[in-house]
């Protein structure tokens, strides 16, 4: 057996064995019993491709626009907090392999890293932050200056957490984050008491359709709203001036028993009739993955745990390694599929499987 991991799931193997179990089940876990973690990664089998023939693909590009900038692959870098329990570095590494590797990287609220820190870790990288909107409505303002100061591309705002999902591998193993740990980003630290609790406290829960007029007025950078699964709100989202849709459960890591992102894409993407960008996270796993969710109208797809496993595994480097690995299975998904770029692919290249 090689000694080097082969894909992403030789990743997670390593990743498990290296880090401890209460960073690794805070990574991996989800809510509840876990179907809707199971089913992200379920979902993708449920589709088939249908590859075309004797079309011209002795020149494939993996290129493609997101929000009108080029990236170098469909497989953008999706917010994961807490990067630092999976390598020192955290995600100011996670932000050199982004970029070395020509693709976003989307930094958390929840992160050790400012948006400067960022900038200066990858000057030349394409960065986007994901905003847990703060009940301190002053902080968040400020935070949103600081994101436009450092030079951020887009802001990406997560609509699905009002309170913290029950992740019952946390309360097993316990878990608590280090005193030291720093998160410049939030209003008051964490604490290393209730994590759950703590989490919570760092959003607002009374946020409505109406407060998106308050942060647009406050940050031009173009939204996207991350974590919607319904036609109806995505219907909404278009209508307060979303440039974006990120279809998402949260990694299964919040209401428990909704469906699959997959299974939501087609009804949001109907549903925004090419008015706004629709990218989705959960489950990706293969080039084939991002294949699949291209053909069923993503413009791209976020990754976070594969990029997590590789920076556990060999920080920077890893990262890095993972995001080679899957834009190489996305260019031979495509050549295998007869598309000879992202743009080629459509509708007709799926069926359901069965």
């Amino acid at each position: 057996m090689s000694a080097e991991p082969v894909n992403v799931r030789d990743y997670e193997r390593l990743a498990e064995e290296r880090l401890d179990p209460g960073a690794f089940g805070y990574f991996a876990g989800g809510a509840g019993d876990e179907y809707t973690v199971r089913e992200n990664l379920a979902a993708f089998e449920r589709w088939h491709l249908r590859p075309r023939v004797l079309a011209d693909v002795g020149s494939v590009t993996t290129t493609t626009t997101v929000l009108g900038k080029d990236v170098s692959m469909p497989v953008l870098v999706a917010p994961t907090a807490l990067q630092r329990l999976a390598h020192a570095d955290g995600d100011a590494a996670t932000a050199r392999a982004a970029a070395a590797a020509g693709t976003v990287f989307c930094l958390s609220t929840v992160a050790s890293a400012s948006p400067a820190e960022i900038s200066e870790a990858a000057p030349g990288g394409r960065h986007w932050f994901q905003l847990y909107w703060s009940r301190d409505r002053g902080f968040t303002e400020g935070l949103l200056a600081r994101v436009v100061d450092a030079g951020f591309d887009a802001l990406v705002l997560t609509v699905d957490f009002p309170a913290a999902g029950r992740r019952e591998r946390d309360i097993r193993t316990a878990f608590r984050l280090p005193a030291d740990l720093p998160l410049p980003n939030v209003s008051k630290h964490l604490g290393t008491g209730d994590f759950h609790a703590a989490l919570g406290e760092i959003v607002d829960p009374r946020l409505t359709w109406r407060d998106l007029e308050w942060l647009r007025s406050v940050c031009e950078l173009p939204l996207l709203l991350k974590g919607i699964l319904t036609s109806e709100d995505a219907l909404l989202a278009v209508e307060h001036g979303a440039a974006g849709i990120v279809v998402s459960n949260h990694g299964g890591r919040q209401l428990d028993g909704v469906q699959a992102s997959l299974d939501a894409l087609p009804e949001v993407v109907e549903a925004v009739g090419g008015r706004a960008e629709i990218l989705i996270d959960g489950g990706v796993r293969r080039g084939t993955d991002v294949v699949k969710a291209l053909a069923l109208g993503a413009r791209a797809v976020l990754v976070g745990r594969p990029v997590l496993w590789g920076l556990a595994v060999a920080g920077e480097d890893g990262v890095r390694r993972v995001l080679e690995l899957l834009g190489t299975e996305v260019a031979l998904a495509l050549q295998l599929l007869g598309c000879a770029s992202p743009a080629g692919v459509g509708r007709s290249h799926v069926g359901p499987a069965g």
